[in-house]
């Protein structure tokens, strides 16, 4: 097995660790300078590859959108709602249902039970499997739901052709997320990295060839969308089984053991991540409802765009604080979880800011590339503030929820969301968008209230953890979550030692 690129402490900060591999409590600002320095390197030898690597993946939405959007405004609007509303949907879904294999992938490589991370992939794969069924009928029936929901008819007509199309993509993320989260507890980040740029270049050419040299319009978007993310998913799926040797075994009957444990920490994640990813993107919808709805719909999908490039970035430090948090818990060691934790909600903070300068600096120009539109262009600079003030609340909610992820809280943050998002932001939203009369500044608004007051609640969970239970409560939630397979193997050979130390 190969030590862990998030876990290994070498060189001129050997003093900062103890003897049992945690840190000793920092004491001085150079003792805490010189864990930042630590921190951050870890954090973007891993997060770096997986953020891009994701924003690959989000580049292929959005090279479908920039190619669509110069076919027309009801185009724009028609395909963002499928890929902003409908393919969102699932894919938060979906990725919220494999994200319960970061929980346990992560836990299991820092205690060394690499063996049982083929299991769970496998385990994860019949699941997800099983969830694109029960997602089949948002695809088969998008144009009366969007009709019911208010939209335009020939908005919503063109967009249910165009999510039929995407139905093979749907089934393409019960490959995708498995591998991903697998490849991504061993620290095998590069090559996830590599496949995303290359599926971005491929997705180029297909998008050219098919929309405008075939001349097959939005169908040919979707059939492209299609072939990416499938060669994707084989791409991944190919490397485990080639390549990942340690952790794949082959296929096992012990991926059918204690699913239902399995199930019920992926639907927690899947509620969890579905409750923020569908929050902001609601607004698409209610927007839908206002005047000259082209207009407002096409901008805010816009503003949305942007904004999950941003997203993208956070998610994949979600993804590299999550296994960061999962491989220390794992490992025993509560006071390196709660400085990495520390470190990496700074540093997101800073760069949550800078994301909101730079639109604002820029917000007459941020619609160019998609629409030649002037009144679309004017549309989204008049939201540039708002999406400045989303973008810095957005970059520290996801490093919580790595957290969440990594410390298998997923409920207990699900419940958060349910009550700010959807009890308090959303109506208020309402409220200041109709009643009101404040229109898309207004929802957009009251969805800001709730997200603020999320993330203030988060916080404050997050100061008031003690990590020293999360690492004692770790050896039962695998037993819980992960089966008899681990606890057998646990009882083995004893490798999974959980050993207390005071945190600083």
């Amino acid at each position: 097995m190969e030590t862990p690129l998030l876990n290994g402490y070498s060189g001129e900060h050997n003093q900062l660790v103890g003897a049992d591999g945690d840190y000793r409590p920092a004491k001085s600002i150079k003792d805490w300078w010189a864990i930042l320095c630590v921190e951050t390197l870890k954090l973007w030898r891993i997060g770096g590859p997986i953020a891009f690597n994701i924003i690959c993946q989000y580049g292929v939405n959005s090279l479908t959108n920039i190619f669509v959007g110069h076919l027309g405004n009801i185009e724009l609007s028609a395909i963002s709602i499928a890929q902003t509303v409908i393919s969102t949907f699932s894919f938060g879904f979906m990725m919220g249902m494999g994200s319960a294999l970061e929980t346990l992938c992560g836990q299991a490589y820092g205690a060394g039970q690499v063996h049982m991370l083929g299991v769970y992939m496998q385990r994860s794969i019949i699941i997800l499997l099983a969830t694109c069924v029960f997602l089949l009928p948002i695809y088969l029936f998008t144009t009366p739901v969007l009709v019911l929901l208010g939209q335009e008819t020939a908005i919503a007509e063109l967009s249910g052709s165009y999510t039929m199309l995407l139905i093979p993509q749907l089934f393409s993320l019960a490959i995708n997320f498995p591998t991903s989260k697998f490849l991504q507890a061993q620290s095998k980040v590069d090559v996830l990295a590599g496949i995303g740029f290359a599926a971005v270049l491929v997705h180029a050419v297909f998008l050219w060839l098919f929309i405008y040299t075939l001349e097959w319009g939005t169908n040919g978007a979707a059939i492209a969308f299609d072939l990416t993310n499938w060669l994707t998913a084989i791409a991944q799926l190919g490397y485990v089984i080639g390549w990942c040797k340690d952790g794949w075994k082959g296929l096992s009957w012990a991926a059918f053991n204690e699913i239902w444990a399995f199930v019920r920490l992926s639907i927690a994640s899947a509620v969890m991540l579905c409750l923020e990813i569908w929050y902001m993107m609601s607004i698409i919808l209610l927007v839908g409802h206002l005047n000259n709805a082209v207009i407002a719909v096409g901008s805010i999908s816009i503003c949305m765009n942007i904004n999950g490039w941003e997203s993208m970035l956070f998610i994949g430090i979600n993804a590299a604080i999550s296994i960061r948090v999962s491989n220390e818990l794992g490992q025993g060691h509560p006071r390196a979880t709660k400085y990495s934790v520390y470190i990496t909600v700074f540093q997101s903070l800073l760069i949550g800011i800078l994301c909101m300068v730079i639109v604002l600096v820029a917000r007459d120009h941020l619609a160019i590339i998609f629409s030649n539109s002037k009144e679309m262009q004017e549309a989204v600079a008049d939201l540039a503030y708002l999406l400045g003030i989303t973008m810095v609340l957005n970059s520290v909610q996801p490093v919580i929820s790595g957290v969440a992820i990594g410390g298998g809280w997923q409920a207990l943050v699900a419940y958060i969301n349910l009550g700010c998002y959807y009890v308090f932001g959303l109506p208020l939203g309402y409220l200041l968008g109709y009643v009101a009369k404040l229109g898309t500044k207004g929802l957009w608004l009251g969805m800001i209230a709730g997200a603020a007051l999320q993330t203030l609640l988060l916080l404050i969970i997050l100061y008031k953890t003690n990590w020293n239970k999360e690492v004692n409560d770790t050896t039962e939630r695998m037993r819980k979550w992960g089966g008899q397979d681990f606890e057998t193997q646990k009882s083995t050979d004893g490798q999974l030692t959980i050993e207390n130390g005071g945190v600083a």
